[in-house]
């Protein structure tokens, strides 16, 4: 008998099973694109037990007092790694953890924060999210579809204070430009900018590398909330998935030209009331069809940007 397997006979099945899992974790690798200012890059891919819903990016800030986080990925073990990987770098106190969105890839983390001592704050509109059928009705779903990643011990955690206007904090001794921008993305998204390292945390309202994930966007707001991005004197944009960018103007602008092509695409047969499948066949992909996401993605955003322009004053 080989030694693997009479390793397996002496642990069992579900032992080896779980061994086998913990040796393929994905790797929470954070990258410093400014001093003391981090972040992880999630998968591009979608939500699985074999990537245990890394599929988001976060951040972290070390500030002269504390450690600021922005979102908290997309499974509590996951966020337990990427706590890991703050304390290696700092012993400082987590102090907060700004949500991007309500999302959730960027929320099923939280409760670990709010064990090792964060406070969390969040946009105002997502408490009628959160407090949703959908959402609950998520969390069902993902305990089935992500498990064990994902089970009965999940919760979804509301925020600890609620942003509802333009707000500039002192947090662990940063200076914090917290701005609602939605309705876009979702109704709750927050943009993250810290002036004196010039880096924008933009949340889902940015993709690289990858097709957007539209839902339910109102994709008239999502591109004006683009522009006012492009507003900022950032040097380094976080995107919630796909890699930071340093020329935030060429990526905020994919994302922004994207939409539009969608609006522009469907719009005509949306407000004619004419047949989407038609519309979409007669369309010209081939800008976006070799980004990666595009099979998986592409035709469920062309059709949900449909719906939302006919319910469009």
């Amino acid at each position: 008998m080989s030694c693997v397997r009479r390793f397996c006979a002496l642990l069992g099945l579900a032992a080896v099973l779980a061994w086998q899992t913990a040796m393929a974790q994905p790797a929470i690798t954070p990258i410093e694109v400014a001093p003391q200012t981090f972040f992880v890059q999630g998968l591009p891919e979608t939500g699985s037990p074999a990537n245990q819903n890394f599929i988001s990016n976060a951040g972290f800030v070390i500030g002269s007092s504390g450690v600021i986080v922005i979102d908290a990925l997309g499974s509590p073990e996951i966020a337990r790694r990427l706590i890991e990987q703050i304390r290696q770098r700092t012993d400082k106190p987590i102090i907060a953890v700004i949500l991007t969105h309500y999302h959730a890839d960027h929320i099923y983390g939280l409760q670990s924060f709010v064990d090792a001592g964060a406070k969390i704050i969040a946009h105002e509109s997502a408490r009628e999210y959160l407090n949703s059928d959908a959402a609950a009705q998520r969390l069902v779903a993902s305990r089935t579809e992500l498990a064990p990643w994902i089970n009965e011990s999940t919760r979804l955690v509301p925020a600890d204070s609620w942003i509802s206007k333009d707000e500039d904090l002192d947090l662990a001794g940063l200076r914090i430009q917290i701005r609602p921008m939605g309705p876009a993305h979702t109704a709750h998204d927050l943009a993250m900018y810290i002036p004196e390292r010039r880096v924008l945390f933009a949340g889902d309202l940015v993709f690289r590398g990858r097709i957007p994930y539209v839902g339910n966007a109102d994709s008239r707001g999502w591109i004006a909330a683009l522009d006012r991005l492009l507003a900022f004197d950032a040097a380094v944009v976080i995107p919630g998935h796909g890699a930071t960018s340093t020329r935030p103007r060429e990526d905020i602008v994919f994302t922004r030209d994207y939409l539009r092509y969608l609006r522009d695409s469907m719009g005509p047969a949306a407000r004619d009331l004419e047949d989407f499948d038609a519309a979409y066949q007669a369309t010209d992909w081939s800008r976006f069809q070799d980004v990666p996401l595009f099979n998986a993605a592409n035709r469920m955003n062309a059709y949900n940007v449909y719906l939302s322009i006919q319910n469009e004053p």
